[in-house]
């Protein structure tokens, strides 16, 4: 008996001393819960063995060691033991979805260490050492902590080691820099998933190795990933691949079919060009985004679950086969590798309204002129397909290769321009018809002269580098600001023709004068490339117009303003663009800290063309500041850009917002407004339906004789608008509304009602439900019929024949006023009018558009 008792007290006391814990954790453990602002969610006793028994909460360990500690959304509040790392034997770390904070200590050393789960807390910081000897790291999550905020982090070299790695997850973690290429190296690597940080550069070709299920790399700050998408095509283990929000270029690799394992592929908001795959199209993927690209050609019948892919370049809106001449052009780009200045412009499926452009009587195009573009890439075979072009200019370029031998085909063919490029050979026998122009091509070593075998001398074509001239039914995007027409003068009998045809004639004529105007300006040469330099002349006191003189010049030379609208570099070529534009030049560092560098607090609205910004002067001047953002700008978006100087700087409207000033500083492209602080007219809001809303307005004005805001009147009608919409659906209160200049009789009333009616559909509270104005020209356009001068006075309508069609009244009328419009082909006009608006009403005597 008495044995008995002292090997139970042996094999208790031998128990006892097995179960405690080793001191060393005991002590970082308390520490642990020292620093926390609430221990008491750990529920740990003061004293006590934290490997038991009993065992504390959250804590487990093996051999009287803590191999995990697993508090995972629990709600703890404070830093973490700094040297935490001396658990030595700890396996597994859940700290997940907690607030701890400050400083994340470093990790290294700790070998046994397979799971690290320190996502969605609040630290700061990551030491650089953090992953210094983790070799048996299988999952790692740093998901939602701001480290290093001011200058964010990338991972070390440290990482290499943990080659075990299956999930390593950092999401949202301030990432920045490219994406280190011994990633490539980790063949166990399941789950890669970055998204949301500061990422840049190239998806490595080392990626092409891995065996990954799931890569998220969507949504980087700051510009993001960039170059081709080509290495994912090879990770055929993917399911799931984000790619969204970055700006990756080229096209979508052929080979993208062989990810027979994918089920969701977003490529929404890049760059992507070039046409869609047929593998793609055939892949039965649950999800496919392809929106906000610059993908061209046709829509192809998907057979994903679920796809999407507008806001791209396609040629039709739906599925079906596109232009013969069209698909020749984008298999021309391709040789290029896609510039993006083309791309963005080659849109639809009339390459008649391309840039670069021309076309002949039957609407096939007969010349491409793309010199001094800036092309590289080769030169496509598809181009002998277009088989009515006259005339090739691709000169001073950096194309490579030889020139398609099928080229020769081209029967109409009188002149091909290659010049100073460098174009290889054998150079194919043209006929003695088409004039050859090869020099400056370094591998064409031909004799001094200039003969070439089979054509005529390769001397200098003769004709202009003008890549913009006018093409038939060419036209670009309408600048966002309208000007709405002022009151005509002449007899009351002719006041509402006044109201229809100019009003008509102006809403064609702005949605077609400064495209037109770009495109048909006078010539000049090389304008496709952006400007390289901006030479600003202040006002001179001689000057009889005292207007500024802006020279935006091609080249590096310097220039010479001259007295009239043309500017001579120092060579002697006149080939620089001068804007009469007033005194009207603010420094970029002075837009800069107004809005405090572009903050986003200051944003007031985004458009096509980039970001409005609020912002006040020294002097306590209120500004609009609208920034052309960098993906936009194009050769097109600068032309618009100088358009809208141009024509804002000249008129005043006291409906439109006051241009004053503007920026034009290495990249930057800046327009400067006067700050209306509740919008654009009341509105509140900074829209592209702004210019409708004003031309609202002004068709009140017209019917009423009233200004749009007269503190004189009685309180409820000082605000035209407002107490338009009221009485406008009252016909009595209407007819009493009405200007008595107008003469109004019964017959004229019905289509006073109209106006009336359309004037408060451009005036609706919400953008989203005013027309185009090209449907206000629809509604507009067959009131002028009946509404004719009685007589033929030519006091009474500025002597224009209303019995012309309305584009040829629009010609009349612009001419009266004394505008040179020789430059508009108003023959086409009618088909750049829009159609109505999806979901408008017949008729705006219905409630739908409200």
């Amino acid at each position: 008996m008495r044995v008995q008792l002292v090997l139970s007290l042996v094999f208790s006391v031998l128990r006892l001393a097995l179960s405690v814990t080793d001191p060393g954790d005991v002590d970082i453990l308390n520490q642990f819960r020292k620093n926390l602002e609430n221990p008491e969610l750990l529920q740990w006793p003061e004293n006590g063995d934290p490997c038991g028994p009993p065992s504390w909460k959250h804590v487990f360990c093996a051999n009287s060691r803590v191999t995990q500690i697993q508090v995972q959304s629990v709600g703890l509040k404070g830093p973490l033991p700094q040297n935490l790392n001396q658990l030595s034997k700890l396996e597994n770390l859940g700290l997940q979805k907690n607030q701890f904070s400050g400083k994340l200590p470093s990790f290294n050393g700790l070998s046994s260490l397979k799971f690290a789960y320190l996502d969605f807390n609040e630290f700061d910081s990551i030491p650089g050492d953090f992953f210094d000897g983790l070799v048996s790291l299988e999952a790692l999550a740093l998901d939602d902590n701001n480290f290093n905020a001011s200058t964010g982090w990338s991972f070390p070299e440290g990482l290499k080691d943990s080659v075990q790695l299956t999930n390593l997850s950092c999401m949202n973690c301030n990432l920045v820099g490219h994406l280190p290429d011994f990633l490539g190296g980790f063949s166990s690597l399941r789950n890669l998933k970055l998204s949301g940080n500061n990422l840049s550069g190239e998806i490595p070709g080392s990626f092409k190795d891995l065996n990954l299920v799931n890569l998220w790399l969507n949504d980087q700050q700051g510009g993001g990933l960039s170059g081709p998408i080509d290495v994912v095509a090879n990770i055929v283990s993917l399911q799931t691949l984000w790619l969204h929000g970055n700006q990756f270029t080229g096209t979508i690799p052929e080979n993208i079919g062989n990810l027979t394992a994918l089920k969701d592929l977003n490529l929404n908001s890049n760059q992507l060009v070039g046409l869609i795959p047929a593998s793609l199209a055939g892949m039965p993927l649950d999800n496919l985004d392809l929106n906000n690209n610059m993908l061209m050609g046709p829509i192809p019948e998907f057979s994903a679950n679920k796809s999407s892919f507008s806001s791209n370049s396609f040629c039709l809106q739906t599925p079906g086969p596109c232009a013969p001449g069209v698909m020749a052009l984008i298999e021309f780009l391709d040789g290029l590798n896609y510039p993006q200045r083309l791309v963005s412009s080659w849109s639809g499926n009339d390459p008649c309204s391309w840039f670069g452009l021309r076309c002949d009587h039957n609407n096939k195009v007969n010349v491409l002129n793309l010199p001094s573009s800036n092309l590289s890439g080769t030169l496509s075979p598809s181009v002998a397909k277009l088989d009515s072009l006259t005339q090739i200019r691709l000169q001073s370029n950096n194309l490579v290769g030889p020139i398609p031998t099928n080229w020769t085909s081209l029967k109409s063919l009188v002149s091909l321009d290659l010049s100073r490029n460098n174009i290889s050979a054998p150079l194919p026998k043209f006929s003695n018809s088409v004039h050859l122009v090869i020099e400056g091509n370094p591998l064409l070593n031909w004799n001094q002269s200039g003969t070439v075998p089979g054509g005529s001398p390769s001397g200098s074509s003769g004709s202009s580098d003008n890549p913009s001239a006018p093409t038939k039914g060419s036209s670009s995007g309408a600048n966002n600001s309208t000007v709405g027409p002022t009151k005509p003068k002449g007899s009351k009998r002719a006041v509402l023709v006044a109201i229809v045809a100019p009003v008509a004639s102006c809403a064609v004529v702005l949605l077609l004068a400064v495209p037109l105007y770009i495109y048909c300006r006078k010539k000049r040469k090389d304008t496709l490339q952006a400007p390289s330099s901006l030479v600003i002349h202040p006002r001179d006191p001689s000057d009889s117009d005292n207007m500024v003189k802006i020279v935006v010049a091609n080249g590096s030379t310097s220039t010479v303003t001259r007295s009239g609208s043309a500017s001579i570099n120092s060579s002697g070529i006149g080939d620089s663009h001068v804007i009469e534009a007033g005194n009207l030049v603010i420094s970029v560092q002075v837009l800069r800290n107004v809005t405090k560098n572009f903050a986003s607090e200051n944003e007031l609205g985004r458009g096509g063309f980039g970001v409005v910004y609020k912002g006040e002067l020294d002097d306590g001047t209120k500004i609009a500041v609208k920034r052309m953002e960098a993906s936009v700008i194009s050769n097109k978006a600068l032309d618009e850009f100088q358009a809208e100087i141009a024509v804002l700087s000249k008129v005043r409207h006291r409906h439109l917002v006051s241009l004053l000033g503007y920026s034009i500083e290495g990249y930057e492209r800046i327009l400067v407004y006067e700050y209306m602080p509740q919008g654009a007219l009341m509105t509140g809001k900074i829209t592209t339906k702004a210019d409708v809303f004003s031309f609202g307005v002004v068709l009140m004005e017209l019917l009423t004789g009233l200004m749009a805001l007269d503190e004189d009147r009685p309180e409820e009608s000082q605000y035209l608008a407002a107490w338009f919409w009221n009485i406008k659906s009252d016909k009595e209160k209407l007819r009493a509304a009405i200007d008595p200049a107008l003469d109004m009789k019964d017959e004229t009333f019905e289509s006073i009602c109209i106006i009336a009616e359309l004037a408060g559909h451009c005036t609706a509270r919400e953008p989203s439900q005013r027309p185009d104005m090209g449907h206000a020209v629809n509604v507009l356009a067959p009131l002028v019929e009946k509404w004719k001068p009685f007589d033929n006075d030519p006091e009474d309508y500025c002597g224009i024949d209303y019995s012309l069609p309305l584009n040829q009244m629009v010609k009349d009328w612009q001419e009266a006023e004394g505008k040179d419009i020789s430059y508009i082909d108003l023959e086409d006009s009618k088909g750049s009018i829009p159609a109505r608006p999806t979901g408008f009403a017949e008729s705006f005597t219905s409630a739908d558009g409200r």
